[in-house]
């Protein structure tokens, strides 16, 4: 009890993440990576923890929560027919690939090279949001050597700043021509694929910092992963629900400029 009552603000703080991630994810239909990661990286600074340390932990954090929630999300889409099991057969070792590579390169680089990386692709998902493309840029997937390119892709950089399918691969699919609901729905399988063995890896195979906040296993705060995995996917069919009946194309692009300001803000942070 004196614990909990030692740590009772953080524990709001990890819970209220839990919550805002969930009711997004059923809102707009965004992965709870992209706002789990700013988060916890500006709340475990708060705590004391240094900016490198910060992001590494956050990246690892964030995964171990999209494994839960994700394998929610794969049986809703599969139940409505809409995750492509064969494109995901054929992608499946190449994002493997990726993920043993980015989990393998967390461990290694500097935490401010990942604030880097995460700033850019998340003002870059922000700024696709915004002008909501319609059409597509190609007619179609490519080749296989293509493909593979692809899927390896998205495995290493979504394993290296904690996000899960969705945030790369929906617009990747997109792109090609690809249908949106199926690209949605493969996603959060390719989600899976990612957040599993790079989740896995940053628990075992990674060392804690000196200055890691309590409840630190490896890389993953177990503390942050209990507050935040319940609450969001309880919530997350609360936004859902939200969806219907308010505007979520005006708010999805509220969502996009606050997502810009975080990402320039860890850019900021980086470089300045």
């Amino acid at each position: 009890m004196e614990f909990i009552a030692e740590h009772a603000s953080t524990f709001v703080a990890l819970a209220g993440t839990g919550v805002f991630a969930g009711l997004l994810a059923g809102l707009l239909g965004v992965g709870g990576g992209i706002v789990i990661v700013p988060v916890l990286f500006f709340l475990f600074q708060a705590l004391g923890v240094s900016a490198d340390s910060a992001m590494v932990i956050a990246t690892a954090t964030s995964l171990a929560t999209i494994v839960p929630t994700s394998v929610s999300s794969i049986r809703a889409h599969h139940g409505k027919g809409n995750v492509d099991w064969p494109l995901l057969k054929q992608w499946a070792p190449f994002i493997l690939i990726g993920v043993l590579m980015g989990s393998y390169l967390v461990t290694r680089v500097k935490g401010e090279w990942l604030s880097i990386m995460f700033g850019v692709i998340a003002t870059l998902s922000a700024i696709n949001m915004l002008i909501g493309r319609k059409d597509a840029l190609f007619s179609g997937l490519p080749g296989r050597t293509g493909q593979g390119i692809m899927a390896g892709s998205i495995g290493l950089f979504s394993s290296m700043v904690g996000i899960g399918g969705g945030t790369l691969t929906v617009p990747t699919l997109t792109f090609c021509n690809y249908p949106a609901h199926r690209a949605v729905g493969t996603a959060a399988a390719v989600g899976l694929l990612i957040s599993l063995p790079a989740a896995v890896t940053l628990l075992f195979a990674g060392a804690s910092p000196q200055d890691a906040p309590v409840g630190t296993v490896g890389l993953v705060n177990l503390v942050g992963f209990i507050c935040i995995v319940p609450l969001t996917v309880l919530f997350a069919p609360v936004g859902a629900a939200l969806a219907n009946r308010l505007d979520a194309g005006k708010l999805k692009k509220v969502f996009a400029i606050v997502l810009i300001i975080t990402g320039v803000r860890m850019l900021a942070q980086s470089f300045v």
